[in-house]
């Protein structure tokens, strides 16, 4: 599923744009998601409480309140790596982009051929960027999160708890299957633990330390956490 923002002052045109996206990724035979806003400050606060929630986004450059272009700074300043998608009556704008990485931009009224070019060049970009993110599916929706940010994942009941930097997901799986799926530089703690290796700090008797937070470290996979930790500690 792509998930898309709009972030548009005028609801005729965010409506506009919404149904184009969804009228050309639906003939995909794709999935999509669209969340609007109305401003700078309302996907800046969103993206605050859902920061890996948005694939693609569109923004008008010239809003009230925060422009599109300083909408994109702050996004680009706290790390986030969505897709932008500039949307803009006036071609003076366009070269201002390329100092927030932006894929592109639209010009108004958008057409359908050009956004079609845009959301290919999109998905190719996400697509680029998939070996990178682990995907989560619970009952708020679909997730990828980038692997960069995990800490580590516990297990309790079938339930698991995907930890990162900025917030906790829970869904139901199996740590197993995570352990194979996220592949090399995460290291199983316990049955019920699974760290990245980066992101732990010091492994101490039977606790490896994430984050000032103790896990638990299993007899049976003591002595293999420590070659990876100490392989990732050295660079190998």
């Amino acid at each position: 599923m792509l998930r898309i923002g709009i972030c548009d002052d005028d609801s005729a045109a965010r409506e506009s744009l919404q149904l184009a996206c969804e009228r050309i990724l639906r003939d995909r035979s794709g999935e999509v998601q669209v969340f609007a806003f109305s401003s700078g400050e309302g996907v800046l606060r969103w993206l605050e409480k859902h920061p890996d929630e948005l694939d693609v986004l569109f923004l008008d450059i010239e809003m009230g309140g925060i422009s599109g272009m300083d909408t994109a700074r702050r996004i680009r300043a706290q790390g986030r790596n969505l897709v932008l998608v500039f949307v803009t009556g006036f071609a003076d704008y366009v070269f201002d982009g390329y100092s927030v990485n932006a894929l592109d931009y639209l010009l108004k009224p958008c057409r359908d051929s050009k956004l079609r070019e845009v959301l290919q060049r999109a998905l190719g970009q996400l697509h680029q960027h998939a070996p990178e993110t682990f995907t989560v599916k619970n009952a708020e929706g679909m997730f990828r999160v980038e692997k960069s940010k995990i800490r580590y994942l516990k297990s309790d009941k079938r339930v698991i708890t995907l930890v990162t930097d900025e917030r906790a997901y829970s869904y139901y799986g199996k740590l197993d299957d995570a352990e194979t799926e996220l592949g090399e530089g995460f290291i199983r703690l316990h049955q019920r633990y699974l760290a990245r290796a980066g992101a732990i700090e010091r492994i101490e008797g039977a606790s490896a330390w994430v984050c000032g937070e103790a896990l638990p470290i299993s007899r049976a996979n003591h002595q293999k956490a420590l070659l990876i930790f100490a392989r990732n500690m050295l660079g190998g």
